[in-house]
Parts: structure tokens; sequence; C-alpha cells
């Protein structure tokens, strides 16, 4: 039963964008099938979604490039596709991805060897290369390749790290969460196999066995990323390829695995940042060119993370 003060929560979520209702209707009322997915196909002609279709060039593209190092390029807006739920199968979807699949490459945006790369094929950073397989699996394209490279390039305490290129032997939780993601839309695209499945459980392990955010070694919370510094307890929207709590325990919801003790830290820190309203705030937004507006500010309220931690929560609430 949902309690009225999650309620007036929920009714707040839904006076909203077709790709936060869709996922509102889904995860949190539980509503009847039909009604999920008549508005999800709304998605892509209404909102956010029909403003980053729109935004695709006849290349193919988006803002002319694979990626760059902003956050509107072809592979973010995959990303934020994905996020939204565009319906892999909707017409609009197929006509992207035809366009991605035939006429967009690497050139100029990754190493030399890869320019000749079509998109799906990927590159050679692990995080990059997650944050492409996750959106092709999501949306039925061949990303075999770069799935095969990924399971080579795990390394012995079960993740990955892009960095590992130059000598790192010690996973990273940024490149590791855009992995998992990859590993887990693959197999909720194809079924998946059993080397990909067991390597995605190792990756999970990573996770879990550090609480998701604390250091295996002595158990002490770890602060902040090293790489880009941001705080894991900072909760972002889109997320791109940086790693924060409230990001790895969707991961984990999603995966469907039972909750237990090692995940208790983490809920205590999403509901501890719960405002009174029942709201939670966008507390980090990356800097760097979006490709459209998703209405949200810094230290406001923001639909995206409350949806996110009400789903978790719920989630949460089904252990034994």
């Amino acid at each position: 039963m949902i309690n009225k003060h999650v309620q007036k929560t929920i009714e707040w979520l839904l006076d909203s964008d077709p790709a936060i209702r869709w996922q509102v209707l889904q995860d949190l009322v539980h509503a009847p099938e039909k009604e999920i997915t008549q508005e999800r196909a709304r998605i892509a002609s209404e909102g956010i979604g029909a403003e980053i279709l729109a935004l695709q060039g006849s290349d193919g593209t988006w803002s002319g490039a694979a990626w760059n190092p902003g956050w509107n390029s072809t592979m973010h807006a995959l990303i934020l596709l994905r996020e939204l739920g565009l319906d892999p199968t909707s017409d609009a979807a197929i006509r992207a991805m035809k366009l991605v699949r035939e006429k967009v490459t690497w050139k100029g945006c990754g190493p030399e060897e890869c320019d000749q790369n079509s998109f799906f094929t990927g590159e050679i950073e692990p995080c990059n290369n997650g944050q492409v397989a996750a959106s092709g699996a999501y949306f039925n394209q061949d990303v075999q390749g770069i799935i095969d490279r990924l399971l080579g390039e795990q390394l012995s305490d079960g993740g990955w790290n892009c960095d590992a290129e130059i000598g790192s032997t010690r996973s990273s939780f940024n490149t590791t969460i855009c992995v998992l993601e990859a590993l887990l839309e693959y197999e909720i695209s194809t079924g998946g196999n059993p080397e990909v499945k067991s390597a995605r459980l190792r990756g999970q392990e990573y996770l879990l066995e550090r609480h998701l955010f604390r250091r295996k070694s002595t158990g002490k919370k770890i602060e902040r990323d090293r790489k880009g510094g941001a705080p894991w307890t900072a909760f972002a929207f889109p997320t791109w390829w940086h790693y924060d709590i409230l990001r790895g325990l969707d991961y984990l919801r999603k995966a469907g695995i039972t909750p237990d003790e090692r995940v208790k830290n983490a809920i205590e820190l999403v509901l501890s940042k719960r405002n009174p309203d029942g709201h939670w705030n966008l507390d980090i937004l990356f800097p760097g060119e979006m490709l459209v507006d998703l209405n949200e500010g810094v230290g406001q309220p923001s639909r995206w993370i409350t949806l996110r931690a009400l789903r978790v929560l719920d989630w949460y609430s089904t252990r034994d």
C-alpha cells in the first residue's frame, strides 16, 4: 500500500514528461500494462524524447560526432533515450538506430585506429564501450564485438578500469558500473549466456563487497571519485560515466538481486537525503553542453532523482 505522503510525491512525478510518467506507472504504481504502454509510446512524439529525436542529423549523428567530451554527442543522445525508456520497437527508435548503424563511425572521436569502426563496434575504452553497448543492446543492435572485448578486459578483482591499458590492476567504480549496465542490457535483450552472466555477477560482487561506497580493505567510506572528484553521495541525472550510490543501487534493483546487509548503509544514505516534502534534490549537474534542457536545477527537487530513489526503496522493501 502507498501511504498518503508518498502518494502526493507520486502525483507530483506524474505531473511531468511522458518519460517519467511511464516509469512511475510501471515501477511505483504498478498500473495495468496497457496504460504503461500507452504512456511510454508518447516519448517518441512528446516532451524530452521527441526533442532529442528531432536533433538527429541526416548523417545519423547528434552534434556531428559519435562521441565528444561534452554531453551532446551521438553516444550521449542514445544514453538519454535509453534512460527515458524510448520503446526499442517503436518506429522512431528503429529509424534512428538505422541511421546510426549505417552512417556513424568513430572517425575523429577516438583513437585513430578506430576511425573506420561503425558506431556499434565501439572504440577501445571500456567506459565508453560500456555506454555504447548498454544503449546498443537496449535498442536491439549488434554489440557482440563490444561485449566480447569487455569480457576479456575484466580484472582479477571483478571490475573494470579504463586505466588498465596503462597498468592499473585495480578496478574503477566508474568504469565498472558502465560495463555492468551494458552486460545487463545485453542479457535482457538477447537472453545472454553463461559467460556474460558470470562476468556480470563477478562485477556485481565487486560493488557489493564494498557496500557500494566503502574500501574493501578497511571498510572506510570512499568520499569521492579519484578521477572526476565528484562525491559518490551526490546524486546526478544524467550520470554519464560517473558512479554514484543511487546509480549503483538502481543497477542492483534492475538486476533483480535480493537486497542484503551490504546495501543497508547505501539505503540509509538515500533515506537521509529525502526532503520533508518527500522529494529528493538534484545534487550535481556535470558541466558540459546538453542536447536538451531537463528543467532541473542543482539544489532543487528533482523528479528524476525522486523516481530513482523511490523505486530503489520499493525494491529494498521486498527483502526477506
